[in-house]
This record gives C-alpha cells, sequence and structure tokens, in this order.
C-alpha cells in the first residue's frame, strides 16, 4: 500500500523545494521518457481522474482499459527508477530520503508531460473555446485584454 501511495502522489504533486539529487533525479526522468511514454503518463492521469464522481460520468473507461494503462505505467516507472535513472533515483534516495525525492522528481515529469499534452494546438483552441460566451462589455472594465 505504501508503494501505490508513492507513485500516484509522486505523479500528482510539485516538484517545489527539490534537492540537487531529486533535480537530477527528475532530469533523468525527462530525457528517459519518449513522446509515447509521455503520452501514456497523461492519458494514466486522465483515466484516474476520471475515478472522481464529478468526472466519471463525462469520461468512460473500460475496466480492461484502466488495467492495461496501469500495466503500462508500472513498466515506464520500474524501467525508469531501476535501468534508466537507477544511479539518480538511488543518490536521491540516499540522500533526499525516498518519498520525497519520488514526489519531486516525478512531480518534474508529470509537469513535462502535461506541458505537451496543453501545448497541443486543439487542446489549447478547447480551453478557449469558452470565450465565445462571454459577455465582452462585462470585462470591459476590468482592463482584460481582448
Amino acid at each position: 500500500m505504501r508503494h501505490l501511495f508513492i507513485l500516484i502522489s509522486l505523479l500528482l504533486s510539485g516538484a517545489s523545494h527539490a534537492g540537487i539529487y531529486s533535480d537530477d533525479m527528475g532530469r533523468c526522468l525527462v530525457a528517459s521518457t519518449s513522446q509515447k511514454d509521455k503520452a501514456a503518463l497523461v492519458r494514466w492521469v486522465f483515466a484516474t481522474a476520471a475515478l472522481h464522481p464529478e468526472v466519471g460520468p463525462i469520461a468512460t473507461i473500460s475496466a480492461a482499459d484502466r488495467d492495461r494503462m496501469d500495466r503500462g505505467i508500472a513498466t515506464l516507472f520500474e524501467r525508469l527508477v531501476t535501468q534508466d535513472c537507477r544511479k539518480q533515483t538511488m543518490n536521491a534516495i540516499r540522500y533526499e530520503g525516498g518519498q520525497a525525492a519520488f514526489q519531486r522528481s516525478f512531480g518534474v515529469l508529470g509537469e513535462a508531460a502535461m506541458y505537451e499534452l496543453m501545448t497541443d494546438q486543439t487542446v489549447g483552441a478547447g480551453f478557449q473555446s469558452f470565450t465565445k460566451y462571454l459577455d465582452k462589455s462585462k470585462l470591459d472594465g476590468l482592463g482584460v485584454q481582448q
């Protein structure tokens, strides 16, 4: 159960107050993940967020798809910490503590993966689509650039 907590928290936490070894581990994690890996990570985060009762009704993910994503993320996680970034992981754990190092380092990876998602042109347009319903006259007095 402890490993589950670490895996979940490492992807959803911020990367603030990282030490030198966590920084090294975070850089290694980002450098060691392909576009395909980052896409899998974003899909897994989305599927996990869909478990929330407010999101679930608009995002249906089958148990089989969820299990496939969980297996893929477990494989990615194992590869990163035991092969690709083993030295950096061991140093971060040794000098900065395991849970804190994982949270900081994987926070950096999560941010990098989400950045790629958010910079997609279609996603960007989707984030702006609500503006067509704004009453611009109500915003005029705020100094909002239109």
